[in-house]
């Protein structure tokens, strides 16, 4: 069965619907906020490549069932199509950036993820 999620409208829903998803155990719905060749910079210290192979990192992180919080953003930073975000960690690992990219329907993904950098 496949569900409908929300689309981003812009670059800044994506980190709102990581959350809303991720604490909602919500795997397929996180994973379709990637683009299908898109980069994850996880596990700490790794890169996981493509949107399947991040389905299964997040399959193994969401396992547990972590709680998380909405960060506060910070200014987005646009070239054409391209959208960099990010915010100040608040677990204290620094920081977050992602690059997004506008699809032709004219919503947001992800191409690059780097969710912890200390």
């Amino acid at each position: 069965m496949t569900t409908a999620h929300e689309i981003a409208t812009h670059p800044e829903d994506l980190a709102r619907m990581f959350v809303e998803r991720a604490n909602a155990g919500d795997v397929e719905g996180v994973a379709a906020l990637y683009e299908p060749d898109a980069v994850l910079a996880f596990p700490p210290g790794g890169q996981t490549v493509g949107r399947d192979a991040i389905r299964a990192a997040l399959e193994r992180l969401l396992a547990p069932r972590p709680h998380f919080e909405l960060e506060e953003p910070l200014p987005t930073v646009f070239n054409g199509d391209l959208a960099l975000t990010s915010t100040r960690a608040a677990d204290g690992t620094g920081g977050r950036a992602q690059v997004a990219r506008r699809q032709p329907d004219g919503s947001w993904l992800r191409v690059l993820d780097r969710p912890e950098a200390g």
